[in-house]
């Protein structure tokens, strides 16, 4: 099952009908916030409340199952700047999750950290990491999981 992952687009929200497009049997999609606009106009997407979202009715996080694994969504500007992975590996052991997905910091990244595995998908508009735009696909096969970063050069739409 494929889950599309993406963050911080700041109203730049065209890549979300691209995306659904071109992962047209995708098992979820995934907004980690900072959507900027209604979610309403999105009804296919998964979306949680970022720090700039005040545009209609946002979750504060949630949580799906997706076979046996349990995914924790949050933007995550709630977490301590300093102690941010550290307090979503709690968090998602306290919700019983194995994958978190979050946003916020506009920096990629896939880690494992203890049993939980932590992806955000950087920015899709305004990265801060020196690298280009980027969003995150998910591969749950069973007990086999993989996620990679789709940066922007690599696009294909």
């Amino acid at each position: 099952m494929q889950i599309v992952i993406v963050s911080d687009t700041h109203s730049q929200n065209e890549i979300l009908e691209c995306l659904e497009k071109k992962y047209k049997d995708a098992y979820a999609y995934i907004h980690c916030g900072d959507l900027e606009d209604d979610p309403r106009f999105y009804p296919n997407w998964l979306i949680v409340k970022g720090n700039n979202d005040y545009y209609g009715k946002f979750r504060e996080d949630f949580r799906i199952r997706v076979g046996s694994h349990r995914i924790y969504v949050t933007h995550s500007h709630r977490c301590s700047y300093l102690y941010r992975e550290q307090n979503l590996v709690r968090l998602a052991k306290e919700y019983g999750c194995d994958i978190v997905c979050y946003g916020h910091t506009h920096v990629s990244k896939i880690k494992q950290v203890e049993d939980v595995l932590l992806i955000n998908p950087g920015s899709a508009r305004l990265p801060r990491d020196g690298k280009s735009p980027s969003y995150a696909l998910l591969e749950i096969d069973g007990d086999k999981v993989e996620a990679k970063i789709i940066y922007q050069e690599d696009w294909d739409f």
